[in-house]
């Protein structure tokens, strides 16, 4: 039976290396896993093949960290000695199911249930068995991030969905970053919702660094496409991003002076979803503190006919009706926000002569103070 056990297993094949991130959910975490998966990656493997690798490293990867943490919390302090029951043992996380046992690459797990002996304390909060996903390479990111040149998109979306799992390794991020104009280039040229979301989510997750500010400036109008378009998950994840944006000094004339459509401010219907309408919100008060910044306000801007400030700062801009309607929105976070923004709105009393848009911004309200 130990000799069996000892033996050593099978080469796996692709349908083993993703079968393997189900059995890991039911059966305890296998920590061998995330290796695997990222060495079969480097094999030819069709595009279905390719996305499904992909997308079981994005699972390993969340389950893993999720298990580092569960073990920090769970840790007792120094000199804590505990005797764990059997329904409180954990074994090794590199575990298979063979006839009722546990064996981890072909040592026998002797723990049965509760005994007297007593284990001797961790040096680590951490077991030293369980791999954690920071142990992965640069070269393991570089190998994922090649995937966003697959020409098929839905291994360019697990790909995303990848390195958006490992943005939240803090080590790893300076090597996403790398990656950062590949993605907005995505984002911009090819029209795919599902695209959108992953590329938006990833770039949210990270600092972007100024080097990539002449491609965000490029972007600039398929990103509000994306504002303007009808998919919410979408909407929402550009709207956090340019909300980001629109707090760089070099970029906010970039972002008002995008053009939109005549009917932008349907973004701010009191019947959009409560999600959307906060972050559209948001975004206005992050416009408009940028706008009664004195530097910002030092330098007499041109904008365009069509452009987001005329929608929402300018004279015929009808942006008020739609904040006071706000502010009795059923939902408490909606409310507050559309409050912020009318406050952002009122002109500093100290700041001496406006610019035209802020003064027209100023009588919105005027009657009502």
């Amino acid at each position: 039976m130990l000799s069996l056990l000892l033996s050593p297993q099978p080469e796996l094949g692709w349908g083993d290396y993703l079968g393997l991130a189900i059995e890991r959910e039911r059966h305890g975490r296998d920590s061998g896993e995330l290796r695997r998966l990222l060495n079969s990656l480097e094999c030819k493997q069709d595009e279905y093949v390719r996305s499904m690798i992909l997308h079981s490293i994005t699972r390993c990867v969340y389950l893993l960290e999720a298990e580092v943490r569960e073990a920090r919390e769970a840790s007792p302090g120094p000199g804590v000695v505990t005797h764990p029951t059997s329904s409180q043992a954990r074994l090794h996380p590199e575990t298979s199911l063979a006839g009722g046992g546990r064996v981890c690459q072909g040592v026998l797990v002797t723990w049965r249930g509760s005994g007297s002996r007593t284990p001797a304390p961790p040096s680590s909060p951490i077991s030293p068995h369980i791999l954690q996903a920071s142990a992965c390479t640069a070269d393991d990111i570089m190998l994922v991030g090649d995937m966003l040149d697959d020409k098929d998109n839905s291994v360019k979306i697990q790909a995303l969905n990848a390195l958006k799992a490992f943005s939240g390794i803090r080590k790893f991020r300076l090597k996403i970053q790398e990656h950062s104009i590949k993605v907005l280039e995505l984002i911009s040229t090819i029209w795919d919702t599902e695209l959108h979301v992953a590329g938006l989510r990833l770039l949210n997750n990270l600092p972007l660094p100024d080097y990539v500010h002449p491609q965000l400036r490029r972007v600039m109008p398929a990103l509000m496409e994306i504002v303007q378009s009808d998919y919410i998950l979408a909407q929402v994840q550009a709207l956090r991003l340019l909300s980001y944006l629109a707090q760089k000094n070099d970029l906010l004339y970039d972002i008002l002076n995008c053009q939109v459509h005549s009917n932008f401010l349907n973004l701010f219907q009191s019947t959009q979803p409560g999600s959307l309408l906060f972050e559209v919100l948001v975004f206005a008060e992050r416009l408009s503190e940028g706008l009664n910044a004195p530097h910002y306000r030092t330098v007499k801007w041109h904008y365009n006919e069509q452009s987001l400030h005329a929608a929402l700062f300018g004279d015929e801009s009808r942006l008020a009706d739609r904040l006071l309607a706000l502010v009795i929105h059923p939902e408490e976070e909606v409310q507050i926000q559309a409050c912020k923004v009318i406050v952002s709105l009122q002109c500093p009393q100290d700041l001496g002569p406006r610019q035209s848009s802020c003064q027209s911004s100023h009588s919105y309200f005027k009657s009502g103070e």
